[in-house]
């Protein structure tokens, strides 16, 4: 399997951040050719006030961004993993992904489970909670005969879920993100290739780069670097800090070679 991770510096312009993510991704499909296309958490819009984001928050199905992402996936016969946006729930909303398949039809729908509630080394204070409810399901889907298992950003922090993932077969694993600059640098590609070592699968982590506007005023900075991470945690591409993409071919024998002679799952006590 073909994939494509695509990275992308979305702001508070949610046609200007989609046109550009359709754009990006239609240059990757030309020239890779790629199975799927992977997407970074907030595709359609980032930053802003509080009030902002609900605005920008959308019903599934119906809303624009699914129907884009939708349209590009059946378009080219690729699956695609969207990313995340906000979903409508009354008040606040969800941090929620979606997949959809060849056909563009939705096959899995994963919504954020661990809020972004923290201070950075700077100082800064981030209260994703103050706006968005967590999810509570793991959730996977298949793709080609692949198992690939749904997180967000912060989720890549806490090793639990990833475990449970692992329990269910996962092949890759997606991480769209939206990582600080002051966590990203210090604290981003060990925790990515973490996880794929300790579930010996692929991780697909396309990311936000660059600054964009903070609820409070001013500008506030991503790390940027999305990253594809083979089942022995070797990076086997990266991206800079700039919008662009990246790819790489999906190995299901490496997998069951690694599975095979490190057995961790028959091993597992507890």
């Amino acid at each position: 399997m073909k994939v494509v991770v695509i990275q992308l510096n979305s702001k508070t312009n949610k046609k200007k951040n989609l046109d550009e993510a359709i754009r990006l991704a239609n240059k990757a499909f030309l020239s890779d050719r790629p199975d799927l296309i992977a997407f970074p958490e907030m595709i359609s819009f980032y930053g802003g006030t509080d009030e902002d984001s609900r605005s920008s928050a959308e019903d599934i199905p119906g809303g624009e961004t699914t129907e884009r992402l939708a349209g590009f996936a059946k378009k080219n016969g690729i699956f695609v993993h969207g990313g995340s946006f906000f979903e409508k729930a009354g008040n606040k909303t969800f941090n929620t992904s979606l997949a959809f398949n060849r056909e563009g039809e939705i096959i899995a729908q994963y919504r954020k489970i661990h809020l972004f509630d923290a201070a950075t080394p700077d100082g800064d204070s981030y209260r994703e909670s103050d706006r968005v409810l967590p999810g509570d399901q793991v959730v996977t889907y298949q793709a080609d005969g692949m198992t690939v298992g749904c997180t967000i950003c912060y989720d890549l922090r806490f090793s639990e879920l990833y475990l449970e993932l692992a329990k269910k077969g996962v092949d890759i694993i997606m991480i769209p993100a939206a990582f600080t600059l002051q966590t990203g640098k210090d604290h981003w590609l060990p925790l990515v290739r973490a996880r794929a070592i300790e579930t010996q699968a692929y991780v697909l982590a396309p990311a936000q780069c660059g600054k964009f506007p903070y609820r409070t005023g001013g500008y506030r900075r991503t790390w940027g670097h999305s990253v594809i991470v083979d089942p022995w945690g070797h990076v086997v591409s990266q991206i800079p800090d700039e919008v662009g993409w990246v790819s790489a071919t999906i190995d299901p024998d490496y997998i069951r070679k690694i599975r095979t002679d490190m057995p961790i799952s028959s091993h597992r006590v507890l």
